[in-house]
C-alpha cells in the first residue's frame, strides 16, 4: 500500500509540472487544473482514463511494463526519472535495517586523510556526515561528522554564502537524494528531517514536491571561502554500496588558481 501511494504521489506531481503546450496539446483559456488533465495523460500513455485514475488514487500498484513505458513517454521522463518510476512500481525487497550505529571503515578514513589537496567526507543515505578529512573541515564547519548536509544547506546561512550558486546547488541536491533513496521508504530520521525542512524552507518544500530524480555524481561547483576567496572545483561522489555510504570529494584543475587556493587553505589550517 505504501508503494502504491508513492507511485500515486509521483504521478500527480509529474502531471502537474507539464503544460499542454509541452506535449503538443492546445491549452485553451479556461483550465481548472494545474498542469495536464488526467484524461490527457491517459490518452498520451495509451491507457484508459479509468485505469490512470486508479493509479493516481493508489488503487492499482501492479502496472505492466507497457503501461510504465507509456507513462514515462506521456510525462516526458528522462532516464533517471523513468528508472525511479519503475522502482516505485516494482520495489526491491526491503533490506533489513541496521541496529547498530553507522561507522566508517578505518581504511576509508585513511584514504580520505591522505588527500592533502582534496576536501572529502563520507555521508550516509540521509546525508549525515560520518567522517571527513582536515581540508573538508577547513572548507566549512558544516563538513564535520555529525552534521547533516541537507539540513545545513537549507537552514544555515553559511551555506548560502559558501555556495556561489546556491539555487543551482539545491536544485541538484534534492533530486540526487530522491535518486539515492529510490523507491525505498526513508527511515524515521529522514522522514522527520523532510517534514522539518518542508515547514522551515519554502525552497526545499518546492523542490521536494516536484519529485525530480537525477543521478549526478560528477560536475562543477563554485565556492566562496571567507579566507581564500573563490574556488572553482569539481565534485565527485563515490558510492560504497556494501556500507550504503558515499564519499564526496572536491578537486581543482591541476595548476589552476583554485588549486593554489586549496594549497593556501591547507597551510592556513595545518
Amino acid at each position: 500500500m505504501a508503494t502504491s501511494r508513492g507511485l500515486a504521489g509521483f504521478l500527480r506531481a509529474r502531471r502537474e509540472l507539464l503544460k499542454p503546450d509541452d506535449v503538443g496539446l492546445q491549452g485553451g483559456e479556461r483550465r481548472r487544473v494545474e498542469g495536464l488533465r488526467r484524461e490527457e495523460v491517459a490518452m498520451l500513455a495509451g491507457i484508459s482514463t479509468e485505469y490512470y485514475l486508479k493509479l493516481e488514487q493508489g488503487r492499482d500498484h501492479q502496472p505492466s511494463d507497457q503501461v510504465l513505458d507509456g507513462l514515462a513517454r506521456a510525462l516526458q521522463l528522462d532516464e533517471d526519472t523513468t528508472t525511479y518510476l519503475r522502482e516505485l512500481a516494482r520495489p526491491a525487497p526491503r533490506r533489513r535495517r541496521r541496529s547498530v550505529p553507522e561507522r566508517v571503515e578505518p581504511a576509508v578514513q585513511t584514504l580520505i586523510d591522505s588527500w592533502s589537496l582534496t576536501p572529502a567526507f563520507v555521508v550516509n543515505r540521509n546525508l549525515t556526515i560520518l567522517a571527513s578529512n582536515h581540508l573538508a573541515r577547513a572548507l566549512s564547519r558544516v563538513f564535520t561528522p555529525g552534521e547533516n548536509i541537507l539540513r545545513a544547506t537549507f537552514l544555515e546561512s553559511e551555506m548560502r554564502v559558501l555556495h556561489r550558486d546556491w539555487d543551482g546547488f539545491t536544485a541538484r541536491m534534492v533530486p540526487f537524494l530522491r535518486a539515492v533513496l529510490g523507491a525505498e521508504p526513508p527511515d524515521r530520521e529522514l522522514v522527520e528531517l523532510i517534514g522539518e525542512l518542508c515547514i522551515a524552507s519554502k525552497r526545499f518544500a518546492a523542490l521536494w514536491a516536484r519529485h525530480d530524480v537525477k543521478h549526478r555524481s560528477i560536475g562543477p561547483t563554485a565556492f566562496d571561502h571567507p579566507q581564500v576567496g573563490p574556488l572553482d572545483l569539481y565534485y565527485t561522489i563515490l558510492h560504497l554500496p556494501d556500507q550504503r555510504q558515499m564519499i564526496v570529494t572536491y578537486h581543482a584543475d591541476p595548476g589552476s588558481p583554485s588549486e593554489e587556493s586549496l594549497r593556501l587553505l591547507a597551510s592556513l589550517t595545518s
